[in-house]
C-alpha cells in the first residue's frame, strides 16, 4: 500500500510541475546582504548567477520589457527615513551575459529606490526619495529627461495605472500616497493614509489602489475615481508588500511578523486564506502567466513558491543573504 501511495504521489507531482513553471524567464531577485543581484532559474529552483552591484546595495529591481536587461537603483545602507548613506546610482545588468553594462548617476544623493517601466510609453521610472520625485529615464539613452514632484518625503515606492495616466507613490514617513498626473508631470492630490504607511500596489481595472497601514494591522483601498479611502481590510499582522493576480480577482500580500502572506478577495474585500512562507517575507511578485506568486522571505534569505491554483506552497528557494525586491525577465 506504501509504495502505491508513493507512486501516486509521485504521478501527481509530475503532473502538477511542469504547468507552475511552464513560462519561460529568470526570476530576478535582490540580495541586499550580499550587494549582488540574483538570476534565478525558477525551473530548477536556483540561483544561477549573482551579479555585482558595485555600489552600497540595490533594494529593487525591474526588468527590460524585452527581458534582456535589469534595472538597480543604489539605495544605500541606509531604512527609509533613517541615517546612512545616500545612494547616487542606478546600475543596468545584462542578464544574458550576466555582467552590470551600464550605470546612470543621478549627480547627488536621492537614495533611488523603486524602478518601473510605464506601460504606455516605454520609458523608464524611478523613485528618487530625497528629491521627493519620481525620476523619467529614457532607458536608451539612459538620460534623465524629467521628473514628476510627490510633494511628500520619503516617496519610496510606486505604481503606474495600467492605461499609463496616473501614478500613485507610497509616502512613508508622512503616512499619504501621492496622486500623479503620469503626462503633465505633476501632483494631482496627496491623501492622508495613517502615521506611517508602506508599499503600495494597484488593482489590474485600475480602480483600487491598495497600501499598508503601519500603526494597525490593515490595508486601505483608496478609490481611484474619487481618491479617497474607500474601505480598510483588517489583517493577521501588518502589511507590506502587494501584488494582484493577472486575472484580477485576488491581492496577495505579505505579513512580516507573521511570516505568512495573506490572499485578499477583491470582490468581497476580506482576506480568503492565509499561507506560511518564510521569515520575514518582503515583496510580492506574480508571474505574468498567473501561475505562481514569488515572495522573498529576507530573514531566511529564500523566495517561496507559491501555485496560484491551490494556494500551496510549493517550495522555498535559497537566493542569497538579504532577499528583497524582485522582478520577472520574460525570455
Amino acid at each position: 500500500m506504501r509504495s502505491t501511495c508513493v507512486a501516486a504521489s509521485f504521478a501527481l507531482l509530475s503532473l502538477t510541475i511542469p504547468a507552475l513553471h511552464a513560462q519561460q524567464g529568470h526570476l530576478l531577485v535582490t540580495q541586499k546582504g550580499d550587494r549582488s543581484l540574483a538570476i534565478v532559474d525558477p525551473a530548477a529552483g536556483k540561483v544561477i548567477a549573482s551579479v555585482p552591484e558595485g555600489g552600497v546595495t540595490g533594494h529593487e529591481v525591474t526588468a527590460s520589457p524585452d527581458g534582456r536587461l535589469a534595472y538597480v537603483p543604489i539605495y544605500g545602507n541606509s531604512g527609509v527615513g533613517k541615517p546612512g548613506t545616500d545612494g547616487t546610482n542606478m546600475v543596468v545588468i545584462d542578464i544574458a551575459s550576466q555582467k552590470v553594462v551600464g550605470n546612470l548617476d543621478f549627480g547627488h544623493g536621492v537614495r533611488p529606490h523603486l524602478p518601473g517601466f510605464g506601460p504606455k510609453d516605454g520609458l523608464l521610472y524611478v523613485s528618487t526619495e530625497l528629491d521627493h520625485s519620481i525620476s523619467i529615464v529614457d532607458p536608451k539613452t539612459l538620460k534623465i529627461i524629467g521628473s514628476i514632484p510627490t510633494g511628500q518625503a520619503e516617496s519610496h515606492m510606486f505604481v503606474i495605472s495600467h492605461d499609463g495616466r496616473r501614478a500613485y507613490s507610497a509616502n512613508v514617513g508622512p503616512g499619504t500616497v501621492s496622486v500623479l498626473d503620469v503626462a503633465a508631470r505633476k501632483t494631482l492630490k496627496i491623501i492622508p493614509i495613517s502615521a506611517n504607511t508602506q508599499r503600495i500596489a494597484i488593482s489590474m481595472d485600475d480602480r483600487w489602489v491598495f497600501t499598508a497601514d503601519q500603526e494597525k494591522p490593515r490595508l486601505a483601498v483608496v478609490d481611484t475615481s474619487t481618491n479617497e479611502i474607500k474601505t480598510w481590510i483588517p489583517l493577521a499582522g501588518f502589511g507590506y508588500g502587494s501584488a494582484p493576480t493577472p486575472d484580477g480577482r485576488w491581492l496577495v500580500i505579505a505579513l512580516p511578523d507573521q511570516n505568512k502572506v495573506a490572499v485578499i478577495d477583491l470582490k468581497t474585500m476580506h482576506v480568503a486564506k492565509t499561507i506560511a512562507v518564510g521569515t520575514n517575507p518582503q515583496e510580492v511578485l506574480i508571474r505574468p502567466d498567473g501561475k505562481a506568486a514569488y515572495v522573498s522571505c529576507m530573514n531566511s534569505d529564500q523566495v517561496a513558491e507559491i501555485d496560484t491554483d491551490t494556494w500551496k506552497m510549493t517550495r522555498l528557494i535559497a537566493t542569497g543573504k538579504g532577499t528583497d525586491g524582485l522582478a520577472w525577465a520574460t525570455q
